[in-house]
């Protein structure tokens, strides 16, 4: 567990997670670690292709994937998964190379730990993944156009980034900043991003 255990049950209460591992007992650790934190574990699978049946039919709040799996690796579900837009993906590896966390990242996963995991590693990956899935889902039903939409996930980015580091927000504190900001001014979130952006710059 987490040092500050209250926090996380609180964050992590209701909780739904399909956790796709195909060794039992790593799979059995990351599920106690899960439940003993709040969590609701409502699936399990020891393949790529279960895991993405699995998230089809639970559609849970986060999926826990291992990059390798066998028959369909885990990249390959998690890329369906990010297509379908049903849950974000949180995926576990082995390795630390850069390019598979770039395939990790291209596949849609939301974040990534490196195995051997440890609860202190993986709840916060989790949390982390839950609010860029739903910052993401904001920008999408603000901006339909595809081009459009990763320009102002990436103006957003920026901003969130600025606010951190400026105001010494967290990251999901920055990204309600701009989202609340936006409603009371009746500005899309990249127009408030860029006005973050415009008004730092111009104090550099």
């Amino acid at each position: 567990m987490v040092a500050d255990s209250a926090g996380v049950e609180e964050i992590s209460e209701g909780r739904t997670v399909v956790v796709a591992e195909d060794e039992a007992l790593i799979r059995l650790d990351i599920v106690e670690a899960l439940k003993d934190a709040g969590y609701d574990v409502v699936g399990q699978a020891a393949s790529g292709q279960e895991a993405v049946d699995l998230t089809k039919e639970l559609k849970p709040d986060v999926v826990v994937m291992d990059v390798k799996m066998p028959g369909r690796d885990g990249i390959s579900a998690a890329t369906e998964i990010g297509e379908n837009n049903i849950a974000p993906v949180v995926m576990l590896t082995a390795f630390s190379q850069r390019s598979l966390v770039e395939k990790a990242a291209d596949a849609g996963a939301m974040a990534y730990v490196v195995k051997p995991f440890v609860p202190e590693k993986l709840l916060p990956a989790l949390e982390v993944a839950m609010s860029r899935y739903d910052q993401i889902n904001a920008l999408r039903d603000e901006v339909t156009d595809m081009k459009a939409r990763f320009e102002a996930r990436k103006r957003v980015d920026r901003a969130k980034g600025l606010l951190m580091e400026n105001m010494g927000l967290s990251e999901s504190e920055a990204f309600r900043w701009i989202q609340k900001t936006s409603m009371d001014r009746r500005l899309t979130m990249q127009e408030v991003a860029d006005a973050v952006i415009a008004q730092v710059d111009g104090e550099d």
